[in-house]
């Protein structure tokens, strides 16, 4: 009887390498073949050392195996996390720069301060009407001080006319009483 529980034994034993090797080798199935494999004595199973030795060796290498992958992702978890900060910290910085150069773009730098574009046409053309308006102003006042000075220069030509003909009468009326004072003094000395 022992023999042939020995053979039948040795032929599962065969049977689950075979199967074994044609199969997926998952931990679960490696517990149903030792499970099955093993021999029953009242309510307990009865398995060989070899079998739970070669069990647990795979059960321990799965595992050791499995932390490693675990590791192996942790490590590229904190990985990406490092790249995610860094890239983050890139776009922050980016788009930083990017509100800068649309200020620059959308302004005009004046007097070492930026200032939007419209706001600096409104400020150029309220400095160009302005000094229109003080230029207009100035003609304007010219061309008036300009009539009065051509008007006085005007009434002094007629006024120095006037003078000079009054002049030249009071010379003249002033001639005649001479030559009349002098008749007189004339006649009367000859008298």
């Amino acid at each position: 009887m022992q023999t042939n529980v020995f053979t039948l034994l040795l032929f599962f034993t065969f049977s689950s390498v075979f199967y074994a090797q044609e199969k997926t080798n998952t931990i679960e199935d490696q517990f149903t073949d030792v499970i099955e494999g093993s021999n029953s004595y009242q309510e307990f199973k009865v398995i060989k050392k070899t079998e739970i030795n070669t069990l647990r060796k795979n059960v321990l290498d799965s595992v050791s195996a499995l932390e490693l992958k675990i590791e192996t992702a942790n490590s590229e978890i904190e990985k990406q996390k490092s790249e995610i900060n860094t890239l983050t910290e890139n776009l922050s910085t980016t788009k930083k720069e990017l509100v800068i150069s649309k200020e620059k773009e959308d302004g005009i730098e004046l007097f070492g301060v930026i200032t939007q574009k419209s706001t600096y046409n409104t400020i150029l053309w309220s400095i160009i009407i302005g000094l229109l308006v003080i230029l207009a102003f100035l003609f304007i006042k010219y061309k008036n001080s300009h009539g009065v000075t051509k008007a006085a220069k005007l009434k002094l030509a007629e006024t120095e006319a006037d003078f000079e003909a009054h002049r030249q009468k009071t010379l003249t009326n002033e001639q005649q009483l001479r030559r009349k004072l002098q008749d007189e003094i004339n006649k009367n000395r000859s008298v």
